[in-house]
Formats: structure tokens, sequence, C-alpha cells
């Protein structure tokens, strides 16, 4: 994704188009593999070191919020970010806390006819998003 895009989707989204917003976009799809803050925050440190870290997360939320990003917690409840908005699911390393995203539209299928016929009482799903954990083998 390019500059342009970012500022295309922060208008579509009805929000005013800042340097802070569009260095965290940047940031969260150049970074890949779901940043933390953390990360975040150092990788927007090399070309703005005048955004406050307090400022990182208050974007982080405000582009959550308006579904530019969304977020990810790992077993170890490590809060991280994915750029990819689109319906996917998440491949989870145990050993590495590595995550990839995993789109499987026959898996959606399954999973939507499953909670389609097996009700739940007094709950409406409205996503189902599944994170799969295990370790990636003969991976480099």
């Amino acid at each position: 994704m390019n500059p342009e895009q970012y500022t295309e989707n922060l208008k579509s989204k009805g929000l005013k188009v800042t340097p802070q917003r569009l260095a965290v976009l940047d940031a969260v799809h150049h970074l890949k593999n779901h940043p933390t803050t953390d990360r975040i925050i150092e990788y927007i440190r090399n070309t703005h070191p005048n955004i406050a870290s307090g400022t990182v997360y208050k974007v982080l939320d405000v582009l959550v919020d308006n579904q530019l990003l969304s977020r990810v917690k790992t077993e170890k409840d490590v809060m991280r970010y994915d750029a990819l908005t689109e319906k996917h699911h998440h491949l989870y390393c145990t050993e590495s806390e590595e995550i990839e995203d995993y789109v499987d539209q026959e898996l959606d299928l399954v999973l939507k006819d499953y909670f389609k016929k097996k009700e739940i009482p007094g709950f409406r799903v409205e996503e189902i998003r599944l994170q799969i954990n295990g370790k990636f083998v003969g991976k480099k």
C-alpha cells in the first residue's frame, strides 16, 4: 500500500489525514507480521522522532475503531496490529510468536454453516475469527 492509498482510506472513513496517522499506517503495513505497539513506535521514531508514544497509542485506537487496522492478541497477551482488514484467520507459532494471515474461503463456509445450524442460546454470531496455534516447520 502507498501513501495515496492511506490518504484515501482515512478520507473514506471521514478521518482527518494527519502525519501521525499516515506514519502509523505506513509502519504497520511496512513491518508486516502483525507488529506490536513498541515495534511500531521504534519504526516511526526513525523518520518521525517528534511523534510521541502516547500519540501512537491514540492513533492505533482510532484506526482500529474505524476498521483500518485490527488488533490481534497472542497467547501471551501481547497486543499486535494487523493491516489486513479483509476476512481472514491467523496461524500463530507458539514457539516464535510469529503470526501469519490465513485465508481459506472453504473454512469460512464450514464455520458459517456450523454456527448457522448450531444456535447458541442468547447469542448472535457476528464474526468468526480463528487463530490456529502450532509451530511452523520447515520454514526458514
